[in-house]
């Protein structure tokens, strides 16, 4: 992977170590020689990974809709700042742009755009690798939302190998580093086949 796109909370959360393991991760990404994307922000988690790498010369690209410069705070110091029009535009650029995708802790904004992409893998539009750094076990309640629509029959078993999950950002990205896309069953299955 040479860049990565990093989904974060535009808060800092209530935890200090939540900030901490998001300069952990600019840091790592920063050592791997990997450049970041994400959503332009200078402020909370997605500042803080920004500010790591930018501190020790990382390269650093930010996407931001021109609507949300003035609410999200936009971040002066970019390596790159890539303008759109909306936030479709800017999650389809910040995945073009992109080998691989990390998801730190974050609100409604983060989850929707990693349950974009997280769908984007299951229907094939990407096989990039998706990474959950799972600080503080913040993420356990939507792994076990994943498997509970597992159980239910609304998601297959296999599509819970697209997603990679550490609480360390150097042993996330050693386990993203080697992914391979699973070979997944079918989405969408008749109701039949379980009668045969």
């Amino acid at each position: 992977m040479n860049t990565v796109c990093v989904f974060a909370g535009s808060n800092a959360g209530e935890r200090k170590t939540y900030a901490q393991e998001a300069r952990n991760l600019g840091r790592c990404l920063l050592e791997n020689n990997i450049r970041l994307v994400y959503g332009g922000s200078s402020i909370g988690l997605m500042g803080e990974v920004a500010n790591e790498m930018l501190t020790s010369g990382g390269e650093v690209i930010g996407v931001m809709p021109k609507g949300l410069f003035r609410g999200e705070v936009v971040h002066r110091s970019l390596t790159k700042l890539v303008e759109v029009d909306g936030m479709h535009e800017r999650k389809a650029k910040m995945s073009d742009l992109s080998d691989g995708f990390i998801t730190l802790p974050g609100g409604a904004g983060t989850f929707e755009e990693l349950f974009e992409i997280y769908s984007w893998a299951q229907i094939g539009i990407h096989d990039k690798p998706m990474g959950l750094l799972n600080v503080e076990d913040y993420f356990l309640p939507l792994l076990n939302m994943i498997q509970y629509s597992v159980r239910e029959g609304f998601s297959n078993e296999d599509n819970l190998e697209l997603l990679t999950v550490d609480a360390s950002p150097q042993k996330l990205l050693e386990k993203m580093a080697p992914y391979q896309r699973p070979h997944l069953r079918p989405k969408w299955k008749n109701r039949n086949d379980d009668e045969d």
